[in-house]
């Protein structure tokens, strides 16, 4: 069982954590993106505002297995193959990269307007403004967005397991689903639980650390 359940492990965190990271690096651009151009922001420009405000509307609304279908050819060629763990990453961070920019777009609104005007009577740029001054504020709310994204990615990283994306959907499937192991999948979902947990209690505890 743990020959089975160890390497499946491996390739969930591995997933999950790089399509995070590369979903909270594209969302952080289209966030930036949206804040600076929206109605009354640094840089308004609403017709951008609202091309980006469209694609990330459209892309969030995808269900996650049909999107990762759709994207079968764009995966195949990035990578070279349509399935496995590292081609799943794709489609997570394309799934994941939309919900992010909307979690970043609004911490980032909820910076206090006092202190950008504070921050520009004082001089400072768009690129300061926007890194040391809103980014800093909103760095906690900022860090649960993240948070929350990473769970849903280890969500997403179960289904792909569904269309061959490995990791411990795919052994769900194929041993608790398939051969009907029932111990197998409930082996599955507790550690899911348990990985859960551990990555909520982290963003939990950078979240105090930066609030305070």
């Amino acid at each position: 069982m743990l020959d089975i359940l160890l390497p499946a492990f491996g390739e969930t965190v591995y997933m999950s954590a790089v399509s995070t990271f590369f979903a909270v690096i594209i969302g952080f651009i289209f966030a930036i993106i949206l804040i600076l151009t929206s109605k009354g922001g640094l840089r308004e420009n609403l017709k951008v505002y609202s091309v980006l405000d469209v694609v990330i509307n459209t892309l969030r609304s995808f269900p996650f297995i049909i999107l990762m279908i759709i994207l079968f050819p764009l995966t195949k060629f990035l990578i070279g193959k349509s399935i496995g763990t590292t081609a799943a990453i794709i489609p997570l961070t394309i799934g994941a990269a939309p919900f992010i920019a909307r979690l970043i777009e609004s911490a980032l609104k909820e910076v206090e307007v006092g202190v950008i005007e504070a921050a520009k009577s004082f001089g400072a740029s768009d690129f300061q403004i926007i890194f040391k001054v809103m980014l800093v504020e909103a760095l906690p709310a900022i860090i649960s967005a993240i948070t929350l994204t990473l769970i849903t990615v280890i969500g997403f990283s179960a289904m792909a397991g569904a269309v061959g994306g490995g990791g411990l959907g795919d052994v769900a499937i194929k041993y608790g689903y398939y051969r009907f192991q029932t111990d197998t999948m409930i082996y599955t979902v507790l550690i899911l639980i348990a990985l859960v947990q551990v990555v909520q209690s982290l963003g939990d505890y950078l979240y105090k650390i930066t609030k305070k």
